[in-house]
Order: structure tokens, then C-alpha cells, then sequence
């Protein structure tokens, strides 16, 4: 395996290919009695159409996550079961571009690893298990649709975009489910979860050469690489609505502001995912003074939260929590923006903030959870994700007050609120 090294960072990874195209990624941590691997393919909520020998497919909202969910029943048990016997903390989940599958353990790893790579890699679905599988994720969906946190993400999202399928929820709907079978299944599976849509990352004092012996064993299948999708078509520049709102059974409003982002290009993403982080600590973190006006001014309270995204043909940055009066917020955001737009900031305030960010980066690389999930959506995204020291040191005061500028703006723009009521509307 090739060991790549960074120095800016202490760290160093090694890097193998299998022969049918699986890359692995091994971060050795000597003297750690924590192993933690991670199982990936590039296929996630926003992955409904695709094309495979047989033409287009067009498959229900929700079958990414449902396919999460089935791949632990296995001829054999149930591979969380298995694992957890094994002494493993076995878990996975589901995302708009990515669907991955870990464990973390002390004890047992190889074995473990193995029942990882076996049951991911090996489908195994009947109509009676898909049947009672509905069941269950139609009762998570009933769930869900009384979470006001994410039903207030999502309608921001419906707001900012016209047809891409991120406004869909992940786990889709109960009519939706419902028309998946053990076919549409092995169709999804087949097309994304082959050597060369997937990467395993793993985290410990390991072996690198044996975790590529046992992928190989295990990751048998032949790679078709990564299948076009389709998501609709180019959407408008700007949010195509400004405002959602409506009533659950809520103890305080809820609200979510977001801004509609052209998504990077490959080569941009990295950069411009630490430009937005800058931008948004700029506006919005604990030290601005917009915050301190919106939090002294009880317009927001502690669990106010803001941060950028970006998966496959959308980019987005949003902010939201507990508010008395949304539209205030909405207000001030836009003022303080403008002139930051406008009249820049203070130099020493971005250096402080770009010292601060890159620290935090640095230190959640302690995470094996974080380092390992890190590397394998860095490794599906085209981007090293490693190499922020070089990108952190090239980002310059006008390129995070150019952003603020173009993105930032009310055309942009759309706030979804949900108050207190007894019944939604």
C-alpha cells in the first residue's frame, strides 16, 4: 500500500486499490486499543433516477435508506446482532449523497470486519422481508413526520428549490415505501453498491497490507463504476420561494433561514466548503456581534445552529433554532451581511477566525469516527480532504467577503417557519 504522508498534520494514511477498483484507506493509530471501520458507497436520498445496462431507472423516494436497513438481515441473522456478540458497536446511516456502514471495537476487529465487508457486499432480500421491513420504516416515517427540527429543514429546502430531489425526505413516504420490492432492491444494489462506487476506511492500530488482504477476500464483485443520475435538470439561480409557514404541536417556533449556493465545481469544493465555514463564524459565531445582538436580544437561544452543505447538484447554507420572531432574525442577518458585503471586516477578526476553524479541524481529527468518515466522502467527492492546511493558508479576506456579497442576499434567500398549534396546517 502506498503511505501518504502529512506533515502539516503529523498524520499519515496509507492507500491501496483492489484489483476490481475498491480503494481502502488505513489510518494506523499505534497504541490505540480502538479499531473503527467504515463502509461507503456513493449513493444516498437524492439518488432516485439512474441508469444502468438496462436502461433508466426511476425508483421511489425512500429506497436508499430502506436498502440501509435491509442489508443487515442476512441468510445467516442479523449482522448487528452478529457483530454486537463480536463485542462490535455496529451502526450505518443514510444521506443525501452516501450511505455508509461502521463499527467501532476493541476486541475481534478482522472478524468483524468481515462480517462488515460479507454482509454489505451480499445482498439478500425476499418479498415476506421486504413486506415487514415496510412495516417497520412506515412506523419511522409516522414518527418523523412529527419532528418539527426536520420537517422545518425540509420545508426550507422545498422553498429553495424547485425539483431537485433533496427537497424529498431520505426516508420517503409511506406510499413511496410501499411500492419498493426485493427487485427494485437488488436493481439499487446492483447499480451503486459495486468496487468502484464504494471506499472502506478504517481507523487503528491495524494492519494496513491485512485490511486489503481480507477487502479482497470479501469485496469480490465486479466494478461498473459510478452510475449517471439524474436530478432533474438545472435549476433556477435563486430560492424559487421566500417563506413556508405552518403550525405542530410545538413549545416555541421554529425556523430555518437558508441561502440557495451554486454548487462547486469538483475542484472548488473544498475550498469553498472552508470559505463558507469562515463566512458563517464571520456573521454568526459566538464572538460576532450579530450574534451577541440576537442572542442578548432573546431572538434566538442556545440551540442555534448554522453551517453549509453541499451533495450532488445542490449547495446550500442554512441557519435556524428556537425563535419568538423569525422575521427579525431574517432582518438582521441581511442588514449585518450587507455591510459586511459591503465594508468588509476587520482583518485581525479573520485572522482569529481562520486560526480558530483550523484548529477545530485539527483537533476533530482525534475522532476515528469523524477521520474515517471524513476520508471516504473525501475520496467519493474527488477531494482530498487532508489537505486543508494548504487550502485553510490560500483563502484570502475577499474571497469570504465576495461570498457573503453573491450568496447572502434576499434573491437567495427563504425562511421556513413552523409555530405552536394543535394541529399542523
Amino acid at each position: 500500500m502506498e503511505k501518504r504522508v502529512y506533515e502539516k498534520l503529523g498524520e499519515s494514511v496509507f492507500y491501496g486499490e483492489l484489483p476490481n477498483g475498491l480503494p481502502v484507506y488505513v489510518d494506523v493509530r499505534p497504541g490505540y486499543g480502538k479499531q473503527f471501520a467504515f463502509f461507503a458507497t456513493r449513493y444516498g436520498g437524492v439518488d432516485m433516477k439512474f441508469e444502468t445496462q438496462d436502461g433508466w431507472q426511476d425508483t421511489p423516494a425512500g429506497v436508499a435508506h430502506f436498502l440501509e436497513h435491509k442489508l443487515f438481515d442476512t441468510k445467516d441473522g442479523n449482522a448487528l446482532q452478529i457483530m454486537a456478540a463480536n463485542g462490535a458497536d455496529p451502526n450505518a446511516f443514510t444521506s443525501f449523497g452516501m450511505t455508509g456502514y461502521f463499527f467501532q471495537c476493541t476486541r475481534g476487529f478482522e472478524e468483524n470486519l468481515r462480517t462488515l465487508l460479507g454482509f454489505v457486499s451480499e445482498p439478500w432480500f425476499t418479498p415476506e422481508s421486504v413486506a415487514k421491513e415496510q412495516g417497520i420504516i412506515g412506523q419511522e416515517i409516522a414518527m418523523g413526520d412529527d419532528e418539527a427540527d426536520t420537517e422545518v429543514f425540509y420545508d426550507l429546502l422545498k422553498c429553495l428549490y424547485d425539483h431537485h430531489p433533496v427537497r424529498t425526505h431520505i426516508a420517503g413516504t409511506a406510499a413511496s415505501i410501499a411500492e419498493i420490492t426485493d427487485q427494485t432492491l437488488y436493481t439499487c444494489h446492483g447499480a451503486f453498491y459495486n468496487p468502484g462506487n464504494m471506499v472502506l476506511t478504517v481507523i487503528g492500530d491495524v494492519d494496513p497490507e491485512r485490511v486489503l488482504s481480507i477487502a479482497g477476500e470479501l469485496v469480490t464483485g465486479k466494478a461498473t463504476g459510478n452510475p449517471r443520475r439524474d436530478y432533474g435538470g438545472a435549476e433556477p439561480e435563486q430560492a424559487v420561494s421566500h417563506d413556508s409557514r405552518r403550525t405542530m404541536a410545538v413549545a416555541a417556533p421554529l425556523f430555518q433561514l437558508g441561502f440557495k449556493i451554486a454548487p462547486p465545481a469538483k475542484e472548488e469544493l473544498l475550498k469553498t466548503r472552508l470559505v463558507a465555514e469562515l463566512a458563517g463564524d464571520l456573521l454568526l459565531g459566538d464572538s460576532s456581534a450579530l450574534y451577541a445582538r440576537l442572542y442578548n436580544g432573546g431572538l434566538i437561544t442556545k440551540n442555534f445552529s448554522y453551517g453549509f452543505e453541499d451533495y450532488p447538484g445542490c449547495a446550500f447554507f442554512a441557519l435556524g433554532g428556537e425563535s419568538e420572531a423569525p422575521e427579525k432574525v431574517r432582518e438582521l442577518f441581511f442588514a449585518a451581511a450587507k455591510e459586511m458585503g459591503e465594508k468588509g471586516f476587520r482583518e485581525e477578526d479573520f485572522r482569529r477566525l481562520k486560526k480558530a476553524a483550523y484548529g477545530d479541524m485539527v483537533s476533530r481529527l482525534n475522532s476515528f469516527e469523524h477521520t474515517a468518515i471524513e476520508l471516504a466522502q473525501g475520496h467519493l467527492d474527488g477531494v482530498d480532504v487532508l489537505s486543508f492546511p494548504e487550502a485553510f493558508r490560500s483563502i484570502t479576506v475577499r474571497e469570504v467577503r465576495d461570498f457573503i456579497a453573491r450568496w447572502f442576499t434576499p434573491d437567495q434567500a427563504a425562511l421556513a417557519v413552523i409555530t405552536p398549534g394543535g394541529e399542523e396546517s
